[in-house]
Order: C-alpha cells, then structure tokens, then sequence
C-alpha cells in the first residue's frame, strides 16, 4: 500500500529521524521489511530518493521455510538476513529498528513511540498476522507461525511432549502427548503435519526407549471439503495422498469450536492432544485502524486497479 503526501511544504518534510535531506530529494518512508517492504526499497535502490526502511525486527526472514526450523529441519539462521546487510550497497537507504504505532497522514509522519519519521511517500507493507476468528484466548494452548519466535515455541513444544511421553506411566495421557493437532489445511499446515509426521516417524525413530515416536498421531484438520482451497483440485487430492501416505490423518469439513491445554473440540467431540498447532487462517496488520480508512471484516484496506 502506497500513499504520497500532498506537497512538501518545507524542508522539515523530507528529514530523517537524525539526518537531513540529501539534495532535496523525496523521502520514501516503508514500514515492513517482509518480501514486499523489501522489494520496494531494492526496486527504489537508483531512484533520486531518500529511503527509511522501518521494521520491529532487524532480519529478513523467508517465512515459506518457518515450518522447517519448527521440526528442527533447518536453523533459525539459514532464512533469516541482516535487513542492514541486505541494502548496505544502497547509499540512498537508511534501516531503523522499530515498531511503529501510527501515521498522521494530515502531518505526513510515521509514528514509532516518541519518534516521528516525515515522509513524502508512504509504503505500507505490513504483512499479516494470526486469525483466531474472534477466539484469541485460544492462542495460548495453539500457536501460530509468523516468526522464529513461533518457529522455536512451537518446536520447544513438540520436543517437550516426545520428553513427557516418555516418562509417562498413564497409558491414557501418553497418547495425549503423541497426539498432534494441525488446524488448518493451507500451505502452512499442509507443510507442518507432514514435516512433523517425518520427524516422528523418521528422526526421531530411535532415539526413546520408552515410546516410539512412529506412533505418534498427526491430524490435520480443515473446515473446508478440501485441502489448499486457493489452489487447483488436483493439487488438492496430491497432498491429501501424499499426507496419508506419511500416516496422517487429514480430517475435512470439521471446524474447530473450542481449544485448551489438553485439546481441541469439534463441536461434540473431544479430542485430547498434547500439541496444538494455528494454521487457520490470517488478519491484516493493523494499518487501516492507523490511515482511518475503510477496510474489510479481516482489517484489509480496500484498494481499486491504482490504490
């Protein structure tokens, strides 16, 4: 989302937080240093502009690869960047570390607690996060995954319970801890059930003497009729084989109405777990409540052919 000031009445306009203009150039402020925050700033790399590239975070992450450092498949390390070192060749690009809590569109500034950073353009590329559809208590007991902070949680998670399971004497709350629950049939669920069912049935496979990690129940669980709803059908019936094929089990047109420590329930039926996994679906960040604009039920800001 792109937003331009009406006119740069004076110079106070185009400074940075801590450094002035360079030859009166306009200054370009972009919030989000995802895949499209990013890619607007390299694509700005040899305009005639100043650039403020603003993130909470001071990595680049390659959010596709999370469900890898989540099964212990790959380190944080190897889809995470240095934001600074991604535009050090970038003369005209400046990265600030924070988090930013409002635009003034009237002052054209952006606010990032007690800093004020002027802009003349504004991109807004904020991404998204977590949907609990009006349930967030329930992101407690069912994490999601948008960060290496979830990645490794949700890791600690599943390692904990093949720990707990392994020093427990109830048959019953055994099962419980090798009970995984997925909610959600998208690319991200999809990719988690099936590279934890790899883990438990293959690296994990002979490391307990108590358990054995190959019984460990997966289930996916999705709403709609199908898997990968946004993709074609065919796609769709691939991964469900290639799911079952790996031992899970892929639960359709079942949605979830309630989840705690010990589970999930789907309206009557209760179904004990020992890690639940979010993958149900995601809400816009909150940049329509700060332009005050219109935006739809999932906090998106609607937009026509030219924004």
């Amino acid at each position: 989302m792109g937003l331009r000031s009406d006119q740069a009445s004076d110079s106070t306009r185009l400074r940075l937080v801590s450094r002035g203009s360079v030859g009166g150039w306009p200054h370009v402020v972009i919030v989000g240093a995802g895949f499209g925050g990013l890619t607007a700033a390299k694509g700005l790399a040899k305009a005639a502009v100043e650039v403020t590239l603003i993130d909470r975070e001071n990595h680049h992450l390659f959010q596709p690869l999370l469900y890898q450092i989540a099964t212990a498949g790959l380190s944080p390390a190897e889809i995470a960047w240095p934001i600074r070192g991604l535009v050090r060749r970038q003369r005209n690009t400046r990265v600030l570390l924070g988090e930013v809590t409002g635009v003034d569109r009237e002052r054209h500034v952006v606010t990032m607690g007690d800093r004020e950073v002027p802009y003349d353009f504004l991109v807004l590329a904020t991404g998204a996060t977590h949907a609990y559809f009006g349930n967030d208590g329930w992101a407690e007991h069912a994490p999601g995954l948008k960060s290496i902070d979830d990645a490794t949680e949700i890791r600690r998670r599943l390692l904990i319970a093949f720990e707990r399971a392994e020093m427990e004497n109830d048959p019953e709350e055994r099962e419980r801890l090798l009970t995984i629950v997925i909610v959600g049939g998208g690319p991200t669920g999809v990719e988690m059930a099936g590279a934890i069912a790899e883990l438990a049935r293959r690296a994990l496979a002979a490391d307990f003497r108590t358990i054995d990690p190959r019984h460990t129940r997966v289930l996916l669980i999705e709403a709609g009729p199908r898997l990968l709803p946004t993709f074609p059908e065919d796609l769709s019936r691939y991964a469900e084989r290639a799911l079952r094929s790996l031992g899970v089990e892929v639960w359709l047109g079942r949605a979830i109405t309630g989840c705690d420590a010990a589970g999930v329930t789907l309206r009557e039926e209760r179904l004990p777990a020992g890690t639940v996994i979010w993958a149900a679906g995601v809400a816009a960040s909150p940049a329509a409540a700060w332009l005050g604009v219109e935006a739809d039920c999932a906090g998106r800001v609607k937009v026509g052919a030219r924004l």
